[in-house]
C-alpha cells in the first residue's frame, strides 16, 4: 500500500480508477446507456437511422465524464465517514489526495463544456442542469444530517442523477433536432431511477459475515432476507415500467418475451443468496444488477436500433 502511494500521480489515478471507477467497464456502460437513450427517444419519434457519429461521440463522452464527476464528488462527501470506517479506500489510505481528484474533476467539467459549446451548443442547458443538480448532491441539498438519518431519501435523492443524465443523452436527439420529446421517455426516465436503485442495493447486500460496522447496507439495515427481498421486488418495479417502455415504442411480444427472460434470469441471484446468504452468493446478486441495467438499456434502444441500422 505504502509503496503505491509513492508512485508517481498518474500511476496512482490508475491504481484509483482500477479501485472506483474502471474506465473500461464504465465507458462501454455509458457508450450502451447513451445509445439506448437517443435509440429510444428516436424510435418512439417514428424516426429512422441513427444520430451522427460526431453528436454521438461527444455525447458518450460528456454522460462518462458526468459519471465521473458523480464518482469524484461521492469521494468528498463521504470522505468523513471513510476515514473513519473504511481506511483500506484509495483516499483514506492515502493513495490519492482529495486535492488530486478536485483538479481532475475540474479538468473534465472543462473539456465537458467546451465539447458541448464548440460541437452542439444547445445541449449546454442540460448539462448545466445535470451539473447544478450534481453540486447540490455534493453538498447533500444543503441538510446531510437529515438525509443521513433517512438512508432511502438520502438514496432517492442521489439516483435522481439517473434520469436526469438521461433526459441530457435522450436530448442529443430531440434536442439537437428541435423536436419536443416523446411523452414515452417519461417511462424511459423512470426506469434509469428505477435501475439505479437496483444497482445500489445489489452493491449493499451483505452476508452477515461481511457487515461493516457503520458502513451501510441493505441487509444491515433491513436484515439478509428483508433488504434482498426489497431488492427483488426493486426489480421486479423496474420490470414493468420497462415492459410499459418497451410497449410506447411499440416493441410487441418480442421486447415483453426479452424483459421477461432476463428478469427471471437476474432473479435467480437473489433466490440463491436468500438460502446460503454467503459472500459469493451476495457478489452474484451485485453482478445481477448491473446486468440488468444493461440488459434492460440493450432491449429499450440498442438493440432495435442496431436491428433497424444494420
Amino acid at each position: 500500500m505504502e509503496v503505491d502511494n509513492n508512485k508517481s500521480t498518474l500511476s496512482r489515478l490508475w491504481i484509483y480508477q482500477k479501485e472506483r471507477f474502471p474506465i473500461i467497464v464504465n465507458f462501454i456502460a455509458v457508450a450502451v446507456f447513451t445509445f439506448s437513450a437517443i435509440s429510444y427517444s428516436r424510435i418512439c419519434r417514428g424516426e429512422s437511422g441513427f444520430i451522427s457519429l460526431k453528436h454521438y461521440a461527444v455525447g458518450v463522452f460528456v454522460t462518462f465524464t458526468l459519471f465521473l464527476l458523480v464518482r469524484i464528488f461521492d469521494e468528498f462527501k463521504d470522505k468523513k465517514e471513510d476515514a473513519l470506517y473504511r481506511k483500506y479506500l484509495p483516499v483514506p489510505r492515502g493513495l490519492v489526495k482529495l486535492s488530486e481528484l478536485r483538479n481532475v474533476a475540474i479538468v473534465f467539467a472543462t473539456l465537458q463544456v467546451s465539447a458541448i459549446l464548440i460541437f452542439h451548443p444547445q445541449m449546454i442547458g442540460l448539462q448545466l442542469m445535470v451539473l447544478g443538480y450534481l453540486c447540490l448532491m455534493g453538498v447533500e441539498f444543503f441538510v446531510p444530517n437529515y438525509l443521513k438519518k433517512r438512508q432511502i431519501l438520502y438514496i432517492t435523492t442521489h439516483m435522481l442523477i439517473f434520469p436526469l443524465i438521461d433526459i441530457y443523452s435522450s436530448g442529443l436527439d430531440w434536442k439537437i433536432e428541435d423536436a419536443v420529446p416523446h411523452y414515452g421517455l417519461l417511462f424511459f426516465f423512470v426506469v434509469s431511477f428505477l435501475n439505479g436503485l437496483v444497482v445500489e442495493f445489489g452493491r449493499k447486500l451483505r452476508a452477515p459475515g461481511d457487515e461493516e460496522e457503520n458502513v451501510v447496507s441493505y441487509t444491515g439495515l433491513y436484515g439478509t432476507k428483508k433488504g434482498t427481498i426489497y431488492w427483488m421486488l426493486l426489480m421486479g418495479l423496474s420490470y414493468l415500467c420497462g415492459v410499459a417502455a418497451a410497449g410506447y415504442a411499440g416493441f410487441g411480444m418480442l421486447g415483453l418475451l426479452s424483459l421477461s427472460v432476463m428478469f427471471i434470469f437476474c432473479l435467480i441471484p437473489g433466490i440463491l443468496f436468500l438460502k446460503k446468504m454467503d459472500s459469493k452468493s451476495a457478489k452474484l446478486c451485485e453482478l445481477s444488477a448491473a446486468i440488468w441495467a444493461v440488459s434492460m438499456y440493450l432491449i429499450l434502444g440498442a438493440i432495435p436500433m442496431l436491428i433497424e441500422v444494420i
